[in-house]
This record gives structure tokens, C-alpha cells and sequence, in this order.
């Protein structure tokens, strides 16, 4: 199972792309153009690198997530909280069994160069790795960890790396601490039910991050000793990129088009670069920020979390979504219609907020409107909600650090809207009876089949 076999599966979502396009903005503005269309890219020729391929937008849909997990839509949020809760143990291949083996780059060659990483956004930079999982271990307990972290290309061997969330912000202070590097490996392009493990949230205190992948994986995930760091890594991906954070330095990374729709420059570590693997004819992932691949991790990983927790505290909870183009700053949460007193809403926001760090917005529906629908979101807040009396804000709260209306303090304010119905029958929705709707909707997909 890895990234190949997922390409396979997909069928006419999978769109591959035979002009050359270049690496620096055509990729991504090409990604852009065609997400809204539910279509995973793979670009067959890329400019100045004539034995590699790109692909973006992996998990352009929910139908792709739940393909990645071997589900169904419907049961996307039960499968993933049902196998993150379990653990399976990984596996070690030798390095003649991993595919990621088949060529090796030191220090006697081009390292970073090899790879076609992508400049998205006009004012980026230079290029950013976006789609890299980064390997590591806690250099006091040997704990294994892996996240999503951005890195910024800054020539053939140096990567300003961000580090901001666990386990790896907590693993390089426990480095730095000891005034010692923290080694790294940065698996590219890997089963996307790894890109889901990889920003589920933290657990110290139960199985390591590798055996959740594998988990949501539905196999042990294949591991192989990297070259010059004491790390394992993903026998089957089509990168690695290895190297060693290091302690007590910091310079400006960035400015970088962020997943807040922001350019966005910190003062972060740099990885020093000691070797690259790679397969032959290697295929380099791209998650285009502020796009669909991040929606879609984020609803998945961060909301179903959420909602998990909020259902076992406010039993009337039904449903929650992540608002798209936010990376978690809003959310939507239903409610079982008439059920959830005023009260129990201001507790389930006050919840809400103060559980996820990254969450801002709050907005409170019943479980008549169709969260994932922006039109019925709206029309709740518009008929439902009356902002001197339905708002409750909590301020001096932590912000989050790409947020940039934080400022300098770190401290954000949050605000829930409840935008519930009211007891009378005034507020009951217009519908049409189920039959009719089911006649016509059947008669929609034979035409749409005839003409296709």
C-alpha cells in the first residue's frame, strides 16, 4: 500500500497532465484551477526535471479520504475514530526491500536540487516543501513521533523548518535542551492514510503516531533504517529527505503563502541536509496550501476529534464541520433540532472553543441545516441568530502562531454564535415531500448517465 496503489484506485479522478508546466507557480496555479473539480493531478513532465513527476491534490474530495481509509463517506468519521483508538505494530524490510532505496544521494551530489519542490504563491520565498512528513524520535525516552511541518528550500543542503506543533516542537526542545541536533527524516510522497496519521492529534501516553498510521493504514506500516540519521522511515515512500535540526539557531523562513490565505515569515530552526533516497522515477507530492488537500485533513483529523469530545460532553451534539479556507479557525456544530436549550448552546460553545486551540468561530445550528452547506449556514445566521442576544465572546485566550491577527501579545479573542431555531412552528424549514424529491433525483442521474 503506498502512494502508487492509491493512484491506481482513483479512475477518472485521477487527471495526468502530459504538457511540461515548471515547478515555480505554473504547478500550483494549475492545482488551483482544477481542485474545485474533485481532481487529483499528476503532472507526467516537469520542467528541468525530465525522470520525476508531481502530484497534487491527493485529497482534493472526501470520497478521496474515505478511499484513502477504505470506507465510504458516510462512515468516514466512525472508521477513523474507531482505528485511530487501535494500534499496529510496524514492521522492519531491509534496505534491499525498500523501494526508497533505489538511489541514494550524499554529500558527493546534488541533494535538494533533485527535487522539483514547488513555489506556490507570487510572493513566497522560494520553494516550500508541504507535503513532507517529518520523522523523528524524543532524544530522552526514544518515542517515535511524526507531523506535517513546512520547510523552505535554502540551497542544496540547508531547510528552514517550522516547528510549531507536537510532537516534534517537543522533541527539538528536548534536543535543544541537551545541546544537541535533533536527526530528522522527511518521508515524500506516501499513502495518503499516512498524510491523515500524520496530523492526528498527539498522545503521549498511548501508541506512537507510526502504529496509528498503520492503523488507518488497515496494514503495519513498512519501515527501513535511513542512511545517516538514526531514524525509521516508510520502506515504501518516493522520497527521503534526512538530516539534523539544529540546536540554538534560528533565521527568517519565509515569507511563505500560508494555509490562512496570509504570507507568513518566522524566525525558525534549520536542517542541515546529510542525504537523500529516492525510487528511480520518483513521484514529489505537493499539498498547494490554503487548498482542498488542507480542508479536507483538517475536517477529518481536527473536526472529527472535536466532535468525539464535544458528543461525550453535550449529548445533543450531532454533527460538526470545519468551515473550508479557515485551517480550523471556524467551525459549524448541529444540534438535535429543539433539543439544546440557549444555555446548553453558550456551554457546548464555551466547549468548543477552549478545547481547540486553533478554533475562533463558533457558529450553532440545529441538525436541519446542512452544515457543509454555505447557503444554509447562512440562512440560519440570517433568520435564526440576533446579535444582541445570541453572541458569547472569550477573550485573552492563546492564539495561533500563523494567525495573523494575533500580533505580537500571541492572544486572540473567540466568539460563538448560535444561530438554533426558536420553539415556535415559524421556524420549521421548508421542505418537499420525500417522494418527489426521490422521483427527481432519479431522474436527474438517467439523464446525466445518457449524456455522458
Amino acid at each position: 500500500m503506498d502512494l502508487r496503489s492509491f493512484l491506481d484506485g482513483l479512475g477518472n479522478a485521477l487527471l495526468r497532465v502530459p504538457h511540461e508546466l515548471d515547478p515555480k507557480h505554473e504547478m500550483a496555479a494549475f492545482l488551483r484551477a482544477v481542485e474545485g473539480r474533485g481532481l487529483t493531478a499528476l503532472f507526467e513532465r516537469v520542467a528541468g526535471y525530465p525522470h520525476a513527476r508531481v502530484v497534487g491534490n491527493l485529497l482534493a474530495t472526501r470520497r478521496h479520504l474515505a478511499l484513502a481509509l477504505g470506507t465510504s463517506e458516510e462512515q468516514l468519521a466512525e472508521t477513523y475514530l474507531k482505528r485511530k483508538a487501535q494500534a499496529l505494530a510496524t514492521v522492519t524490510c531491509s534496505p534491499a526491500e525498500a523501494p526508497v532505496k533505489e538511489v541514494i544521494r550524499g554529500d558527493d551530489g546534488p541533494l535538494l536540487s533533485a527535487l522539483p519542490v514547488l513555489t506556490h504563491y507570487e510572493r513566497d520565498g522560494g520553494p516550500f516543501i508541504t507535503a513532507g512528513l517529518v520523522f523523528a524520535k524524543d532524544p530522552e525516552t526514544g518515542r517515535r513521533g511524526f507531523g506535517i511541518h513546512r520547510m523552505m528550500v535554502k540551497g542544496e543542503n540547508r531547510l528552514g523548518i517550522l516547528l510549531a506543533n507536537p510532537p516534534l516542537v517537543r522533541f527539538y526542545a528536548r534536543a535543544e535542551a541537551l545541546g544537541k541536533p535533533l536527526e530528522v527524516a522527511v518521508a515524500l510522497g506516501v499513502h495518503p492514510a499516512l498524510l491523515v496519521g500524520a496530523v492526528v492529534p498527539d498522545n503521549p501516553m498511548g501508541p506512537d503516531k507510526l502504529e496509528v498510521a498503520g492503523a488507518l493504514l488497515g496494514a503495519p506500516l513498512e519501515l527501513v533504517p535511513a542512511e545517516t540519521v538514526d531514524v525509521e522511515v516508510p520502506a515504501r515512500a518516493e522520497i527521503v529527505v534526512e538530516g539534523r535540526v539544529l540546536p540554538g539557531y534560528r533565521e527568517q523562513e519565509g515569507p511563505m503563502g500560508e494555509n490562512t490565505g496570509y504570507y507568513f515569515t518566522y524566525e525558525s530552526p534549520v536542517m542541515e541536509v546529510t542525504a537523500i533516497t529516492h525510487r528511480r522515477d520518483f513521484i514529489y507530492p505537493a499539498i498547494c496550501p490554503w487548498g482542498a488537500d488542507v480542508d479536507v485533513l483538517f475536517s477529518l483529523a481536527g473536526g472529527t476529534e472535536l466532535l468525539g469530545r464535544l458528543k461525550a460532553l453535550v449529548p445533543e451534539v450531532v454533527d460538526l464541520e470545519l468551515t473550508p479556507g479557515t485551517p480550523g479557525f471556524s467551525a459549524v456544530i448541529a444540534v438535535k433540532a429543539k433539543a439544546c436549550p440557549p444555555a446548553r448552546v453558550r456551554r457546548l460553545m464555551g466547549l468548543a472553543l477552549h478545547l481547540d486551540r486553533r478554533l475562533k468561530v463558533v457558529t450553532v445550528v440545529d441538525d436541519d441545516v446542512d452544515i457543509r452547506n454555505p447557503r444554509e449556514v447562512a440562512w440560519a445566521l440570517a433568520t435564526r441568530f440576533q446579535p444582541d442576544r445570541d453572541v458569547v465572546i472569550f477573550d485573552g485566550l492563546e492564539g495561533y502562531v500563523i494567525d495573523p491577527s494575533v500580533g505580537e501579545t500571541g492572544r486572540t479573542a473567540k466568539i460563538g454564535l448560535d444561530a438554533t431555531r426558536g420553539p415556535g412552528p415559524e421556524f420549521d424549514k421548508i421542505a418537499m415531500p420525500e417522494a418527489a424529491v426521490s422521483k427527481a433525483e432519479a431522474l436527474v442521474e438517467e439523464l446525466l448517465g445518457k449524456r455522458a
